[in-house]
């Protein structure tokens, strides 16, 4: 008896997996991961210089630096809508061991890792690709994500929700990523003293707003690939 065309389609759906210690090597990509060419960006696009903000100064309590800093936030958000901040005062030991412990999760078998695997309709866990949402123009990449709160009631929440998924020897894991959060929590609540000062507000006035903010820390994987050129580690998006 011939197959129904959507059956085929829900079967082939149903059989991709995104295994990126197996796909990195091979010569040619799935079909779902290859996006059409109006869609990759411009090699002939000029250049955006992006601004870098200097935090030094602002965070050590330098008014004059503060201003000067606000005035560059402003700017920057005018003209670019983002920036780079540089003397952030986040911890250079942190950052490594965040970048270090993501590499290593990554870097594990397939089934270690989806002992996180998100679930349908969720916005937390391990993510390969979108391959359980979409079935064409797959990002060539995998995701870690999971929630942050700054409430004090939540004071173990990224420690806590790691742990349970990956177990007892993700406890350091869960560790690094508690502080990265914290950090950059703290970071962003200095942000938003400079973007209160750019226009012309009181310069604790969106303190209320971000202190005890919630948000999710999303950890984004981009394997080798062997045809770089007919797909791309993630779409447009806003």
């Amino acid at each position: 008896m011939p197959h129904h065309p959507k059956d085929e389609k829900r079967e082939e759906q149903k059989q991709l997996v995104f295994d990126a210690s197996v796909l990195k090597y091979q010569p040619d990509i799935p079909k779902q991961f290859i996006w059409p060419d109006h869609e990759k960006p411009n090699v002939n696009a000029p250049e955006l210089q992006v601004p870098f903000i200097d935090l030094g100064g602002f965070l050590s309590g330098d008014p004059v630096s503060a201003m000067e800093a606000s005035r560059l936030v402003g700017e920057a958000c005018r003209q670019h809508g983002f920036f780079l901040v540089v003397n952030h005062g986040v911890d250079a030991t942190l950052v490594a061991d965040a970048h270090s412990y993501m590499g290593n999760f990554f870097e594990l078998p397939l089934n270690d890792k989806q002992r996180a695997q998100r679930k349908l309709g969720e916005h937390c866990g391990y993510a390969s690709s979108f391959t359980g949402r979409f079935s064409s123009k797959l990002p060539w990449k995998e995701t870690l994500s999971f929630r942050y709160s700054a409430d004090k009631k939540s004071s173990k929440i990224v420690e806590d929700y790691l742990d349970s998924k990956l177990g007892d020897e993700f406890k350091h894991f869960g560790r690094v990523y508690q502080d990265y959060c914290e950090a950059m929590s703290k970071l962003s609540l200095g942000i938003m003293e400079l973007l209160a000062i750019s226009l012309g507000v009181g310069r604790s006035h969106f303190r209320e707003f971000f202190e005890e903010n919630e948000s999710i820390m999303r950890l984004n994987y981009y394997p080798p690939c062997q045809k770089p050129d007919l797909t791309l580690g993630t779409g447009p998006h806003c």
